[in-house]
């Protein structure tokens, strides 16, 4: 559960020589030797910083800490620079704070849509320029490969779910999911509607008031648990019930086939047995033990 935090106070804009701040001695983001010099480069030819480092202001040790931004400070100094700006916490910051103001600045970042990249940077008539933004060639090479014409991400009207589960709920989540995965060939994808949106959260609150529970990833493995119970009805992606006979090729989960992710190790027991009789006999290869399943069906004809 995260700690209950009181906002942070507006920063402070400084200016100063960016050899007196403390680089962080342990730094997850990691920038390659290209990109650095890169970066250097572009500071060079623009004479200043043009985006801000994060810094924090260590009253107990007088030290002024970069939390974020400490690649852009080293090409600053690198560069030649004497000043530049940044933004400055003066407030004190427990060692948790840091931390996670650290790894959201890194990790936060956004993506790019491919599509609009490609547009902007074939705006850009000059060499210099294009080299100036930093995209290197593999970010080069997608964008050759990039249909302009094609549906990009940031174009899309959609809406993000994010689903939570206890550790002991996330195993039997991670395996209905698999299960519905499986249903589909491996060459299909699928993207949900945002008209499927709204039903999602109808079944949800319907959970939540059948059970009368307010946590919604408990609802959702109500729902799961229901989806559980119908297993079977899954054999509808692959199976069609009037003639007996599949609709698509490939293959199809087992738990579409019985129902169920389980059976008793009786059963189970007396199955192996006799597959293992047909697999020593020759009627079955050893490589293909399902095989045996086609034999069984048939003794029941």
């Amino acid at each position: 559960m995260m700690e209950e935090t009181t906002p942070l106070a507006r920063p402070q804009m400084v200016e100063g020589d960016p050899r007196t701040l403390t680089l962080l001695d342990v730094n997850a983001r990691f920038l390659p030797h290209e990109q650095f010099r890169q970066l250097v480069a572009n500071i060079k030819r623009d004479g200043c910083l043009t985006s801000t480092p994060l810094v924090w202001n260590d009253t107990v040790t007088g030290r002024l800490v970069v939390l974020s931004g400490n690649h852009r400070t080293l090409a600053a100094i690198e560069a030649g620079l004497e000043r530049i700006w940044w933004m400055q916490i003066d407030e004190p910051l427990p060692r948790q704070r840091q931390i996670a103001l650290q790894l959201s600045h890194n990790a936060i970042a956004g993506q790019d849509d491919p599509a609009i990249l490609k547009e902007l940077y074939d705006e850009l008539e000059s060499v210099e320029w294009r080299q100036y933004t930093g995209l290197d060639d593999k970010a080069l090479e997608l964008l050759e490969k990039v249909d302009v014409s094609s549906l990009g991400e940031a174009n899309l009207d959609f809406a993000s779910v994010q689903l939570m589960f206890l550790p002991d709920e996330l195993e039997r989540a991670e395996a209905a999911f698999d299960a519905a995965r499986a249903t589909a060939t491996a060459d299909q994808r699928w993207v949900a509607g945002l008209e499927q949106y709204e039903p999602v959260l109808d079944a949800l609150e319907t959970s939540r008031a059948a059970y009368k529970i307010g946590n919604s990833a408990t609802a959702l493995g109500v729902i799961l648990a229901v989806f559980e119970r119908h297993l079977g009805e899954l054999a509808d992606g692959w199976f069609d019930a009037a003639p007996g006979e599949a609709h698509r090729g490939g293959t199809a989960p087992l738990e579409t086939v019985f129902g169920a992710r389980e059976i008793p190790v009786e059963t189970a027991a007396t199955v192996r047995a006799a597959i293992d009789r047909l697999v020593k006999d020759g009627s079955v290869p050893e490589s293909e033990p399902w095989r045996a399943l086609d034999i069984f069906a048939a003794d029941s004809d």
